[in-house]
């Protein structure tokens, strides 16, 4: 399968290594950042500078590749899934920003070959998770799904690293955030619904966040009470991102907030997923609660050293990707993540990371 790789960045980077490991992608990683490239060229993985901001060009570049694979911010999402409807290519993406999916499904309705955003972690596997959960009841009250990508050993006051998408990271604390309540869907604002819990012994706190929950509102209207997803991270780290998107009034002057982030909140490899779900409703006439939970560490995956939110997220898109080539999912049209059979997913080599398989020798399939 020829693949097309947007975005030579950290996960873009991840996905092309993981998906050329294999054997059976012919891969091609496309950035208008040359030092991007050179690290994967590097690698032996061709490489082709374009632009990616510029539909023509990238719909020119693309021309004869079987899938595309977008790993670029979100606000590119809508004009490279264009680049990609003119190619004829299979679509796939990793955005979280709800406007944009609505977007790439109106692209989606004429179209002859597949589009299917929200590959990733968040949205993505916590939606075929919940899901699964979700239908093994015969009514169901509540889903709560909650993740987080959090450092390790945090020392900083926001006791956060940054581990992926800065300007995702903003997004998500930004926009409204769907959920269904007392049956009906709303839009909740971001920051709020401050919640706390323990897992293993350690505190979190939860609140809401934008783009979690994927298409999942829509494909459980009129089948569950109550819906919603939150970001999970240690105490305190809500209210100091209070204070600047409100207080400082940051959120309407993101290029600043991401400014300050990098210049002041370290990176690092060094970090946890945490997934989370709990379902509650009736099943054979008794009211029962379901619990999923998982917690991936960074750890080395091929060979190379990989940090647990380039496991979860570019491991969640071959997975996907690996299930398409094996025609395990729809060819054609806007194919929603909770779709993905979630044993189907854990099966998969690559869905293997979320068990903490290291897929040390990936057969081929």
């Amino acid at each position: 399968m020829k693949v097309a790789i947007v975005g030579a960045g950290l996960i873009g980077h991840t996905i092309a290594h993981l998906l050329r490991e294999t054997g059976d992608y012919e891969v091609t990683a496309f950035d208008r950042d040359p030092s991007a490239l050179d690290k994967l060229a590097a690698q032996g993985i061709p490489t082709k500078r374009v632009d990616s901001a510029d539909p023509a060009a990238l719909r020119n570049a693309i021309q004869g590749f079987d899938a595309l694979v977008n790993a670029l911010p979100y606000y590119l999402a809508v004009s490279v899934a264009a680049a990609a409807k003119g190619a004829g290519v299979h679509y796939f993406d990793l955005t979280e920003d709800v406007r944009a999916t609505h977007a790439i499904r109106s692209l989606a309705e004429d179209a002859g070959h597949v589009f299917m955003p929200q590959c990733g972690l968040a949205p993505g596997f916590i939606g075929l998770a919940a899901h699964e959960l979700a239908n093994r009841f015969s009514e169901i009250r509540e889903v709560k799904m909650r993740v987080g990508a959090l450092p390790e050993f945090p020392t900083n006051a926001l006791k956060y690293n940054l581990t992926w998408s800065v300007d995702g990271l903003i997004n998500e604390y930004c926009q409204p955030c769907e959920a269904i309540r007392d049956s009906r869907t709303q839009w909740v604002q971001p920051l709020e619904g401050l919640e706390h819990f323990s897992l293993d012994g350690t505190e979190y706190e939860a609140f809401n966040t934008s783009g979690g929950l994927g298409t999942l509102c829509e494909t459980l209207a009129g089948r569950v009470e109550s819906l919603d997803y939150k970001s999970v991270r240690y105490p305190g780290h809500r209210a100091l991102m209070h204070f600047l998107l409100e207080d400082l009034r940051l959120a309407g002057d993101r290029d600043t907030l991401k400014a300050v982030l990098r210049r002041s909140v370290p990176s690092t490899a060094q970090d946890v997923v945490l997934v989370f779900i709990t379902v509650t409703g009736m099943r054979d006439g008794q009211l029962v609660q379901d619990v999923f939970t998982r917690k991936i560490f960074a750890k080395t995956v091929c060979g190379v050293p990989m940090s647990a939110i380039q496991i979860t997220t570019a491991g969640a898109m071959c997975a996907v990707l690996d299930l398409f080539r094996e025609k395990r999912l729809p060819q054609s049209g806007f194919v929603r993540q909770e779709q993905v059979s979630l044993r189907d997913f854990l099966g998969n080599r690559f869905g293997q990371l979320y068990e903490g398989a290291t897929l040390g020798a990936m057969a081929t399939v």
